[in-house]
């Protein structure tokens, strides 16, 4: 059986400025840095045999602050990128608010997806391993929605730095 802990980034400049991040690389602000620190503290026990992180700069900078610890090398992915939200990337959130989804925003049923294609991967690259992976707030409650065969509304928002951990 393969572990997974998965761990939504620390927060950003533009979860502060309540920006529509979606696949924008996003910067870890001081206190993100300071998140995933006392999250690599607390995790100092635990043995994982890979580090795994979406491909944007939020999420790597996360796994990198953990795996520096460790002395090892972080596998970047891109399934485990945030939603695409298309012509909403880079706005300020508020500002979004009744307005209509744009079509060139990724649908559920794609996220969905690329959650399953994320847990398919996780098992076949790392069976019976435990494998920490840092992604970002959608995608892993996509990822836990699909591990659990639930609706993603039923699952917890993840705050920056979090953890759960999920038996595949």
């Amino acid at each position: 059986m393969t572990t997974l802990y998965i761990i939504r980034h620390g927060e950003t400049v533009d979860n502060v400025a309540k920006i529509m991040q979606g696949q924008r690389p996003g910067k870890l602000n001081a206190t993100g840095v300071q998140q995933i620190e006392e999250l690599a503290e607390a995790l100092r026990d635990v043995h994982f045999d890979a580090v795994v992180s979406s491909d944007l700069q939020r999420s790597y900078d996360s796994a990198m602050i953990i795996a520096a610890r460790r002395t090892m090398d972080v596998v970047t992915t891109p399934l485990l990128r945030e939603r695409d939200w298309g012509d909403f990337t880079g706005r300020y959130i508020l500002d979004l608010k009744g307005l209509p989804m744009p079509d060139n925003v990724e649908t559920m049923d794609e996220m969905l997806k690329r959650a399953r294609a994320f847990l398919d991967w996780v098992k076949e690259h790392y069976p019976d391993q435990t494998v920490l992976a840092v992604g970002h707030g959608i995608i892993n409650k996509a990822i836990q929605a699909v591990h659990y065969g639930l609706l993603t509304r039923e699952i917890p928002k993840m705050s920056n730095a979090e953890y759960r951990i999920l038996q595949l």
